[in-house]
């Protein structure tokens, strides 16, 4: 596609124009096309959709939301049968709060090289109205993300995968900027994937990997230089985290200072890198979430391992300073911090490292 052409069909379909544009970029070079934001890796520089609502895109038809919310359902359960942490504070905040919980968003990681990162899941979520949003960068941990808003869904009745639509953030390792030998290790497996790529929501959903299943000691070069790298090379498309919108909750733990002291009251420990409390330049977007469970791997050599399975993550998005005085039962979702923070989210990808395992099994 002519750069005359990218830019033609940006202005006629925005995602599109997004995803080919990101399909053709090589592997460092930030995203760039009408309407999306590259929020940098410094905290000071930019924040993404902090001042700023969004207008919902169409609903998905009925069809094609039953659909959708059955994958993701099925993503979800493989998640959970992976990760009792999260799965036992689900039930807790059922049984104090009642069946109110909604997601925020899902998370997955990705290797960004031969169309294994961002796109190869992506795509799947674009076909069911989801739209990119921003590109977010973090230098240090060679990583970039998307984040996608979903269709509205405002006629939502159920919680969980059944109620609204989770927002979808995707990340990707910059694998042509690690070193010779952990780019060896990444392309050996993804050689033996075949076309696994064009099936990571599949993937996702039963919790296999697309790749044969690495040696340990591919596992232990690659954790010495990139943890993201280790997590991914034996997790796969699994769910790395679901988060919960703790502002739709309806009792008290709705503020996040109140449900952090009710997960902690419950014996978890919470993400200590940075604080326990991640928060906005703007105070309005607030995160925190547990450490990462782990759990007995078998790699191909015969050595059983333990190894770091994914974690829950807990969110309140307050409201823009513009409808401060919005009636509670006049507020929608569309009203409050939108987006993602580059410095918040950097601590929370620590969750799955080696400093905070350590800490919560000390």
């Amino acid at each position: 596609m002519s750069t005359a052409t990218a830019t033609l069909a940006a202005a006629r379909s925005p995602a599109v124009a997004l995803l080919s544009l990101r399909r053709r970029a090589p592997a460092a070079a930030p995203i760039r096309f009408p309407g999306l934001r590259v929020v940098s890796g410094c905290r000071h520089i930019a924040m993404a959709s902090a001042a700023h609502s969004r207008a919902p895109t169409d609903p998905l038809p009925k069809g094609a939301d039953l659909f959708f919310r059955a994958v993701i359902s099925n993503m979800e359960k493989v998640y959970l049968s992976r990760n009792p942490t999260a799965k036992t504070i689900l039930e807790l905040v059922r049984s104090y709060d009642g069946d109110h919980i909604c997601y925020d968003h899902f998370a997955f990681r990705t290797f960004g090289v031969n169309g294994y990162g961002i796109n190869s899941l992506s795509d799947f979520f674009t076909d069911f109205g989801y739209l990119p949003r921003e590109e977010l960068r973090f230098p240090a941990k060679k990583l970039r993300a998307l984040w996608f808003s979903p269709p509205t869904n405002d006629g939502y009745s159920g919680t969980g995968t059944y109620g609204p639509l989770p927002r979808i953030f995707i990340s990707e390792l910059l694998v042509d900027e690690l070193t010779t030998q952990s780019q060896e290790i990444i392309h050996k497996y993804i050689k033996t994937s075949g076309n696994g790529n064009n099936h990571a929501a599949i993937a996702s959903t039963s919790g296999e990997l697309t790749w044969e299943k690495p040696i340990y000691s591919d596992f232990q070069i690659l954790s010495r230089e990139s943890e993201y790298a280790a997590w991914t090379l034996v997790n796969g498309y699994a769910l790395n985290h679901a988060t919960i919108a703790t502002h739709r909750l309806e009792s008290d733990i709705r503020s996040i200072n109140k449900f952090n002291k009710f997960v902690e009251d419950n014996g978890f420990k919470l993400n200590s890198e940075g604080g326990i409390l991640k928060v906005s330049p703007d105070g309005l977007l607030q995160q925190s979430s547990t450490v990462a469970d782990s759990s007995l791997f078998t790699f191909a050599d015969g050595i059983t391992e333990s190894i770091p399975r994914s974690y829950i993550e807990f969110a309140e998005r307050l409201l823009l300073p513009q409808f401060k005085d919005l009636q509670d039962e006049e507020v929608k979702e569309y009203h409050r911090r939108d987006g993602f923070e580059v410095g918040n989210a950097d601590k929370i990808f620590e969750s799955t490292s080696k400093d905070q395992l350590t800490r919560r099994s000390a």
